[in-house]
């Protein structure tokens, strides 16, 4: 379970004394309970709970767009010192996603939907995009995937 492999990899790194990666660990702790916290009421009023790896991944995923938007912010401003520590927080996040689909299994699984689906133009991008994320979701970016699924329905 990643969220066991999170906790593993805190403590390891406590021992060994990386105060930069137990930090980053902590952050993604931290992320995972606050995602927990939110779901109790929706549970509650009847909801199906979430794979919690599926939610783990999801909480990773937000949390690698975030500190990839900071990077970029901070490199415009000439903050380098705090793009270094962002990226830092992103190569640990990286560790425990999924392993990314390239372009070219990407694009194919587009034409696969695409077909699937009987979509004829950018109308259709919504229902493209929403099946992706459904059947390829944790292991495709969403924001390079959506330029490539509007190239395709253009």
């Amino acid at each position: 379970m990643l969220r066991d492999r999170i906790k593993g990899e805190t403590v390891a790194a406590m021992k060994a004394g990386d105060k930069e990666r137990v930090a980053a660990l902590r952050l993604i702790a931290a992320r995972i309970k606050d995602r927990d916290i939110e779901m109790r009421p929706k549970i509650a009023a009847g909801a199906t709970p979430m794979d919690d790896d599926a939610m783990v991944i999801d909480a990773l995923q937000k949390m690698a767009k975030q500190r990839r938007e900071s990077i970029a912010m901070y490199e415009d401003g000439g903050r380098e010192e705090l793009a270094a520590q962002e990226r830092g927080e992103l190569a640990v996040i990286d560790e425990f996603m999924p392993r990314q689909m390239d372009e070219e299994t990407t694009r194919a699984a587009i034409e696969r939907v695409k077909t699937e689906l009987g979509v004829g133009g950018v109308k259709d991008m919504g229902r493209v995009m929403a099946e992706l994320k459904a059947r390829h979701g944790a292991e495709l970016d969403m924001a390079r995937a959506s330029g490539w699924v509007k190239e395709s329905l253009a």
